[in-house]
């Protein structure tokens, strides 16, 4: 099964300006914190282009998670996409888009998943997995909106 849900932000940077922080591996380690997560191999700072990829690891649920992304789809300033090389999942796709919008940016995140080990892994999707990496972009969204506010 696949789960989907979709985040949106407005932020008042322009669009480029956000698409270039939404970007950068520096941003995404500083909005993710609370899980210590950090790019431990590929691209380990600065920003991310197509074809880039990067591994993650971070503290989920008391364990240790190791997750390889590469960016699969590039269209500045509109829309990057992100999916799962190896990892946690039997699949993830992130796609971000950014869209002119009231004097700044409409920042979209469409995110698509599912979990590994059948049917015990829909029931995780279901009961929790779901909702938790929606807080996650949420968070991650709050910390690019404190970022351009002081920008």
């Amino acid at each position: 099964m696949t789960v989907s849900f979709t985040c949106r932000t407005h932020i008042g940077m322009e669009p480029g300006k956000l698409f270039d922080l939404a970007r950068t591996v520096e941003a995404h380690v500083g909005s993710m914190a609370k899980s210590r997560e950090r790019a431990v191999a590929g691209v380990v700072s600065g920003l991310l282009s197509e074809g880039d990829e990067v591994t993650w690891r971070a503290w989920h649920f008391a364990v240790p998670l190791r997750m390889t992304s590469r960016i699969t789809r590039f269209r500045f300033p509109d829309s990057f996409t992100d999916e799962q090389v190896r990892g946690p999942f039997r699949f993830f796709r992130h796609l971000h888009e950014f869209l002119p919008d009231d004097g700044g940016t409409l920042m979209i995140d469409h995110v698509e998943f599912a979990a590994p080990f059948g049917v015990v892994g829909r029931l995780a999707e279901k009961a929790f997995l779901g909702q938790y990496l929606q807080n996650l972009i949420e968070q991650r969204n709050k910390y690019l909106a404190r970022i351009g506010a002081a920008a």
